[in-house]
């Protein structure tokens, strides 16, 4: 099904966005799509609509709307060369307290429409993603029935915005699926999360996958299918679990 391409004004500019829905019509729960380093591109844009497809709203912002115009990139030839060379100055426009901040928008938006059921809805991220998921559920506990975060990196460190600094705030429930060889989410920082977590009484699952950095995204070198699969039954069980209540 085609998706629709809008602008929302967010507190730093106009945000791009990128509107998924189901292929019937009716009610159904939102969920906010948040990309990974690789930006806005034709594999994302598939994840996003086979999420739509199996019953959900889905808003995927172009978060890199800061820096302005890009790519799109394709990641082989991304991580081929000088990669940080080439996505750094991308990132370094966001973060996940800026990602917090533009779900403000993306909330208001998803008020307006007649077709969302229920004021709960999902967040879920990739890679930089899965952060910015955690920190946006945390700052709208009221709004946020469900995070997921795949493969997201640096999740709980000593900076001040570190994502596990949220963890008192959450009251929605937390799924964290981890790469076995991902340096950016080591065993230590793994266990710091989880006890963040478990001390703030959040609902959470945690799985090790064994698969690298970034196997949930079909155009990266390191994608694997079987455990993709595994990620999106894993995720569509915890919507489904969460955000058809209709509240």
């Amino acid at each position: 099904m085609p998706n629709e391409r809008i602008t929302i004004r967010t507190r730093d500019g106009d945000c791009p966005l990128y509107l998924m829905t189901p292929v019937s019509d009716g009610l159904w729960p939102a969920v906010i799509f948040l990309m990974d380093a690789g930006g806005i591109r034709p594999a994302l844009l598939d994840m996003a609509q086979q999420l739509a497809n199996s019953g959900y709203i889905v808003l995927l912002p172009d978060l890199f709307y800061r820096y302005g115009p890009y790519g799109p990139f394709v990641p082989k030839e991304v991580f081929a060369g000088d990669f940080r060379a080439i996505l750094g100055p991308l990132m370094s426009t966001t973060s996940p307290i800026k990602a917090a901040e533009d779900a403000e928008a993306l909330l208001a938006y998803l008020d307006t429409r007649d077709d969302v059921g229920g004021r709960k809805i999902g967040v879920v991220g990739f890679c930089m993603g899965g952060g910015m998921a955690l920190a946006t559920a945390g700052t709208y506990p009221e709004r946020f029935a469900a995070a997921a975060s795949f493969h997201g990196g640096n999740l709980a460190t000593d900076a001040p915005t570190s994502p596990h600094l949220f963890a008192p705030t959450l009251k929605a429930e937390v799924y964290i699926g981890a790469a076995d060889n991902d340096g950016s989410y080591p065993p230590a920082m793994a266990e710091r999360l989880q006890r963040s977590l478990t001390e703030a009484g959040v609902r959470y699952t945690t799985q090790t996958y064994p698969a690298a950095h970034g196997w949930m995204m079909p155009d990266f070198p390191v994608y694997d299918h079987a455990a993709a699969e595994r990620g999106w039954s894993e995720m569509l069980t915890l919507f489904g679990r969460t955000l058809h209540g209709g509240e």
